[in-house]
């Protein structure tokens, strides 16, 4: 029997942090995708990728959010149950502490969402014709 390298079960686990980030998940999880038990997990984690499998998760889901508070509208509250987080306080701490300023302060810094929203060439031109104009 070949033995699989202890990196693609850890390559496992990282792929389920970046795809389910938004769901109750935890380094157990994680250990679990990977086969391997939390202790033994967490130690080769940060051995291969420099960052303890939690760090990693709140990373991934620090940037999400931040990606949210940019792109959308979407309120602090709901992007924070979207991204993984329990508890709105807990969530404005972390980003507060992870990119220097409030949730709010932060999407203050950007343009508006609406400025962002992309309307497809075929409406543009349709709705650019004369006969086509919203009265």
């Amino acid at each position: 029997m070949v033995s699989v390298p202890i990196a693609r079960h850890l390559l496992r686990a990282k792929d389920l942090a970046d795809a389910r980030y938004g769901e109750p998940l935890g380094v157990v999880d994680m250990a679990a995708a990977a086969g391997l038990s939390r202790a033994h997990f967490s130690r080769e984690f940060r051995r291969a990728f420099g960052e303890s499998p939690h760090s990693y998760l709140l990373t991934r889901r620090m940037e999400r959010a931040a990606a949210l508070l940019r792109y959308t509208d979407h309120s602090v509250a709901d992007i924070c149950f979207r991204v993984g987080w329990l508890s709105v306080g807990s969530f404005t701490t972390t980003f507060t502490r992870t990119f220097g300023r409030s949730p709010t302060m932060y999407r203050a810094a950007y343009p508006p969402a609406a400025q962002h929203v992309r309307v497809p060439a075929c409406m543009v031109r349709f709705f650019g014709r004369p006969q086509n104009s919203p009265s």
